[in-house]
């Protein structure tokens, strides 16, 4: 069943709606960026995430191949949404930063942000992102969709908490 999950940035200055499941999957990646920060991966449709409010508290962080815009609240440094590498025309929400109430149920996939190129072909994602050349900075890193989860590389949780 598809519903309007909401969330935001600790502050409360960024609030934004998406569309997806109560029983929803998510990736979590081993890149640089994503291991350090917790993210996890809920990439949705662009038609399907709507920014309520904060678009003027958002800056943005771009390295490795700069395809992927890191967006963060200026006020507390949360990451609750971005546009992906993988997903360029989608956007990436942090399942963390879900509102308590809408998500039932967690499914937890693992991607391999470290190598990501090869991660991306394995997954087939498109040629253009995987072949991306990097600019200045470390390999850029992020998590997506693609296969389905083996069992070996999917963990189910509870709704999230806080």
């Amino acid at each position: 069943m598809e519903l309007t999950h909401r969330g935001g940035c600790h502050c409360g200055a960024v609030r934004f709606e998406v569309d997806a499941p109560a029983e929803i999957e998510v990736s979590e990646c081993n890149c640089s960026i994503c291991s350090r920060s917790g993210y996890l991966h809920l990439i949705v449709p662009r038609e399907r995430f709507r920014l309520l409010r904060g678009e003027q508290e958002l800056t943005t962080y771009r390295f490795g191949t700069g395809v992927a815009r890191h967006l963060f609240c200026r006020t507390c440094g949360i990451k609750s949404f971005y546009a992906p590498r993988s997903h360029p025309d989608g956007i990436s929400v942090n399942a963390r930063c879900l509102d308590e109430g809408t998500v039932a149920r967690t499914s937890l996939r693992h991607f391999d942000g470290r190598n990501w190129e090869q991660a991306a072909r394995k997954r087939g994602y498109g040629a253009s992102e995987a072949r991306s050349e990097p600019t200045r900075g470390s390999a850029s890193g992020g998590a997506s969709e693609g296969r389905s989860p083996s069992a070996s590389d999917e963990r189910v949780r509870g709704p999230a908490k806080s």
